[in-house]
């Protein structure tokens, strides 16, 4: 039986063990962004270091990713060591190489998820639905937009004379692999970097910006994940202050049934 070729995000997180708490692994030409890797892909590669550590307890809860370097075509080497595990969380330290130098730090939460008390304060959105809306086109020269099914609700791309200041930099859009994958913890990180600088919005026109540190929280469990399916989910995304050189972007992942899956919080650069 012929074996079923590996989904491009697979492709794109498979690492080999080179030696203790590191693991080799090769960029992927379908989550290229400008100059690099798509950050979401990134930061994707390096939480599934340590999903695949033998030393790992439970599921992530949070994961920081700090973008210190530029990442080149080629191979890279990711270090995920488990700084403290405790009974029921555990600390990781997470570094990406390429060629001797650090280009990526940061970390993350591991935790045993156990049967509580919940409540969500957090609302949905009220949008159409993803299959209501058509497929948005790329709007820049980039590579890993291909590896997404959009359809925007609304802030899809810039529509007014680039340097009108729009009221705000609001973006919702549905959002799935393509082709479509039932979504898990590495997916969900990438999904969190998706949305394209708030400042393109805000200010209608494209200047220099890239992300410098990401931290993403995951709400849902394993199972609450795969019942996703192949289902689009509902990103918003959304800057509180632009100021400086900097500016925050706020992010919410939605499940088409309510469910709130992740939110993220960003530190961005720009030159304007």
């Amino acid at each position: 039986m012929t074996q079923a070729p590996l989904h491009p995000l697979d492709l794109a997180l498979k690492l080999e063990p080179a030696g203790e708490h590191r693991y080799v692994g090769h960029t992927s030409q379908a989550y290229w962004n400008m100059i690099g890797p798509f950050g979401g892909a990134t930061a994707a590669v390096m939480l599934q270091a340590a999903l695949v550590h033998p030393e790992r307890l439970g599921d992530p809860i949070a994961l920081t990713v700090n973008f210190a370097g530029p990442i080149g075509e080629g191979d890279f080497e990711v270090e995920a060591r488990p700084s403290r595990t405790n009974r029921s969380t555990q600390h990781w330290h997470l570094e990406l190489r390429q060629n001797g130098e650090v280009t990526t730090t940061g970390s993350a939460v591991f935790a045993v998820r156990r049967q509580t008390w919940n409540s969500g304060e957090a609302v949905m959105p009220q949008v159409p639905a993803a299959e209501s809306l058509p497929v948005m086109s790329g709007f820049a020269p980039v590579k890993w937009l291909g590896s997404y099914d959009i359809r925007a609700v609304r802030g899809a791309k810039p529509t007014t004379a680039p340097g009108t200041e729009n009221p705000d930099s609001l973006s919702q859009f549905w959002i799935r692999d393509e082709p479509a994958r039932t979504p898990d913890y590495a997916s969900m990180a990438a999904w969190c970097d998706a949305f394209y600088p708030r400042i393109f919005l805000k200010r209608a026109g494209f200047v220099p910006a890239g992300t410098v540190s990401l931290t993403t929280y995951f709400h849902a469990d394993a199972a609450t994940l795969a019942a996703v399916g192949d289902s689009h989910v509902l990103g918003c995304a959304q800057a509180r202050v632009f100021r400086q050189g900097f500016f925050d972007q706020s992010a919410e992942i939605w499940s088409a049934s309510g469910e709130l899956l992740a939110t993220s919080h960003q530190i961005v650069y720009y030159k304007e």
